[in-house]
């Protein structure tokens, strides 16, 4: 499989599990569902759960349980689509439906990745100001800079990226184990809220944001392609095994989510719903009543865990952006490019409710943003089952009759409740709001019909064409046959130069490309503050020592008796190799890679990338040799 195809390409494979038994075997599938388990407990699960506890006290707590069992159910499917068919279900999707279709779906999982990520922003925010005292509008834009933490750990491998989701969730985690000694909430009403009770209104609201924030959509696609991370056997004992261990990883990660969620439901409901503060849907006014009644360690320990699950959440979504915009619409992008543009696409939303509605505004903003993520649950969980019941696909490790009827359940409870929710907020608007009754009826109501009937083309369209799926739209297309291949001779080789220590080597293989009969083309780039303005040549100090330089390595390999000239380019490094390549008619590139990682990649790494796509000529990009 080509990296550029495979779902998370960078890190598929990358754990090995082969050769392992007992505890070392468990431990090497631990892992994907933790990262997955973090959406489950971030900063959205936090405004609803209190919101729910204050104003409902223990009565909430069922659709808590409900809501993971739910998850457990939907995210184990997720991982078996991933092991067994190798698909995420992004790919999956793009396998069987039609393009435009695709796109709708691409579309909808962005904005529920954006509500989420708006929901991380929030709660970043709020505890840097209940920690710092910082303004909600500088944490809000302080939140950008996570990017850098992201390519850090992706460029450390998954097994660190991993370590350090675990890290956080364990801060969580025990600061509300803590809280809950604190607190001493009435155990006796703890196990009564476990019993069902009848949902309307602000209930039904506040329950349908706590299924939104619970069974997060983005998930289901996050999960699918994590559990590839993990090398298998393909036989179907190995393909059994690894379904088995991952739904050890599931249960394990998805109950101690389960517990912070609950713990963070029961904490509100102790702190907020005994003493008479019935509507605390707020995160800062939770902080003050922590800080009046239980003294300065409860409302710390909170804030620290805020900011916990609000970074390590970013992180899950950024992966989950990337998987759902390969997997739908086939393209890739740098992953600090895409991270950026999510990230700003949702500070937009928070800067513009602070300023116009003030900072108070944010916790009711930061419960729609979960009940944007139910209404979008649909559009993964149908097709989600529909792949796993597929027979034909996914042969013995379809889902069996009793999971097929709670998977279809659980999907007509989701969407029955986000079809009440539209119902009732339509005739709430109609009601408050006799203005803009035109706008009602000529634009939401058309919009909400227009994604009513795409919900039902998804749900119908892999029942009419069971087993219809277009060889074009497959990750990787049909192989070529291979016929005599014939010596490639390259005349006009070029070798970019930047005189590091790494120009012996570049050089080198260079020439093993073309030997003496090939002419080598030498560029060096200045990329002065003059070269960059003008772009054109500039003779400053710095040019004129590069030249020099260049043609130094020029009479070295004509004493060797080799054709060699020297090429200065201007301004930016890739614009003026392609420039260079493209005049000259190079018919073959050298270029040394730079090795650099984290910040440094941020700033640098684009060159190879760029150059590769401004030009119509092989590029052999060489690594540093190791010290």
């Amino acid at each position: 499989m080509s990296k550029h195809n495979e779902s998370l390409g960078d890190v598929h494979n990358s754990v090995n599990t082969e050769n392992k038994t007992g505890w070392r075997k468990i431990l090497a599938f631990i892992g994907p569902a933790y990262l997955v388990s973090v959406g489950y407990m971030d900063p959205g699960n936090w405004a609803t759960d209190i919101a729910g506890g204050s104003a409902f006290g223990y009565k909430l707590i069922w659709v808590l349980l409900a809501s993971n069992l739910i998850a457990l159910l939907l995210q184990s499917l997720s991982a078996r689509l991933g092991i067994v068919r190798g698909l995420d279900l992004a790919q999956a999707s793009k396998n069987t439906y039609p393009r435009f279709t695709n796109f709708c779906l691409y579309i909808l999982a962005q904005v529920a990745i954006i509500a989420c990520d708006l929901a991380e922003i929030i709660g970043m925010a709020i505890g840097l100001q209940l920690l710092f005292d910082l303004p909600l509008i500088w944490g809000v834009l302080l939140t950008i800079t996570d990017t850098i933490l992201l390519l850090f750990l992706m460029n450390k491998g998954m097994r660190k990226l991993e370590a350090f989701i675990v890290s956080m969730i364990f801060i969580v985690g025990l600061s509300f184990l803590t809280e809950m000694f604190i607190v001493k909430p009435d155990v006796v009403e703890v196990v009564k809220g476990f019993a069902p009770s009848f949902l309307s209104g602000k209930s039904l609201y506040i329950a349908i944001g706590i299924i939104g924030a619970t069974v997060m959509p983005h998930n289901l696609y996050l999960h699918s392609s994590l559990v590839q991370t993990r090398k298998i056997s393909r036989t179907d004992e190995g393909i059994r095994s690894a379904i088995k261990f991952n739904l050890f990883d599931t249960v394990i990660a998805l109950n101690l989510a389960f517990l912070v969620n609950a713990a963070i439901l029961i904490l509100a409901a102790g702190a907020f719903f005994t003493n008479g503060h019935f509507e605390v849907a707020e995160i800062q006014d939770a902080y003050k009543l922590l800080e009046s009644i239980f003294g300065k360690m409860a409302p710390v320990l909170f804030a620290v865990a805020l900011i916990a699950s609000g970074q390590s959440s970013t992180i899950t979504g950024t992966l989950a952006g990337q998987i759902i915009m390969e997997g739908h619409i086939n393209l890739r992008i740098e992953p600090w490019l895409r991270r950026l543009l999510t990230r700003i696409l949702a500070i937009v939303p928070a800067v513009i409710t602070i300023i116009y509605f003030g900072e108070d505004s944010l916790g009711n903003l930061l419960i729609l943003s979960q009940v944007v993520l139910s209404l979008q649950l649909g559009f993964a969980i149908i097709p989600l089952i529909h792949f796993t019941s597929d027979k034909k696909r996914m042969d013995k490790f379809a889902i069996g009759p009793l999971v097929k009827v709670g998977a279809w359940a659980s999907a007509v409870i989701i969407v029955g409740l986000n079809v009440k929710l539209v119902y009732e907020q339509i005739i709430t608007w109609l009601h408050d709001y006799p203005g803009a009754t035109m706008w009602i009826y000529f634009l939401v109501i058309p919009i909400i019909i227009g994604i009513a009937v795409l919900l039902l083309y998804v749900f119908i369209r892999p029942l009419m064409f069971k087993h219809h799926e277009k060889p074009q739209l497959l990750p990787h297309g049909l192989a070529l046959a291979i016929h005599d291949i014939e010596a490639i001779s390259y005349k006009n080789i070029a070798i970019t130069i930047d005189f590091s220590k790494n120009d012996f080597n570049t050089i080198r293989h260079g020439i093993m490309q073309g030997g003496k009969h090939a002419k080598y083309t030498l560029i060096h780039v200045v990329e002065t503050a003059g070269a960059r303005y003008h772009g054109t040549d500039v003779m400053d100090l710095e040019t004129q020592s590069d030249f020099t330089n260049l043609e130094k390595y020029v009479t070295d390999l004509k004493n060797l008796g080799y054709k060699a000239i020297a090429k200065i380019g201007y301004g930016m490094p890739a614009t003026a190799i392609a420039d260079i390549t493209n005049a000259d008619k190079i018919d073959f590139i050298v270029m040394g890679s730079h090795g650099h990682k984290a910040l440094k990649d941020l700033i640098f790494g684009t060159t190879v990338n760029s150059v590769r796509h401004k030009v119509n000529v092989p590029v052999l990009v060489v690594k540093p040799q190791p010290k």
